[in-house]
């Protein structure tokens, strides 16, 4: 079993895909701030997700499950970001996407324990 099995990298590889199509059209002035910070963070989780997975045993992976943890509430606090700044139509769609991934990584992490 690899990462691509995870239904949680999934996931998380479909929400970074919709950061990516959701920041194509923010203002050039964001090219290098928060459209790029909610990019790298979107990545960072199935990232780590992956890592974790590649690493041995699931100490390993529980420890990068928290580190996507984390990146899922940095990029939770980016899209409030966003929208408050109107670069964001609705946040609603993507806060869904992330609290979803977070349940599952916490079940994940339980199941793992």
């Amino acid at each position: 079993m690899t990462h691509k099995d995870l239904d949680v990298w999934k996931r998380s590889m479909k929400l970074a895909r919709m950061i990516y199509k959701e920041t194509e059209m923010f203002p050039e002035s964001e090219q290098y701030g928060l459209k790029s910070q909610l990019r790298r963070c979107s990545v960072s989780i199935p990232s780590n997700i992956a890592e974790g997975a590649g690493r041995k045993g699931n100490r390993e992976l529980i420890r990068f499950l928290y580190i996507a943890l984390g990146s899922l509430s940095e990029l939770d606090t980016q899209v409030e970001l966003a929208y408050d700044l109107s670069y964001l139509n609705s946040r609603n769609p993507l806060i869904d996407e992330i609290t979803i991934i977070r349940k599952m990584t916490l079940n994940l992490i339980k199941a793992l324990q």
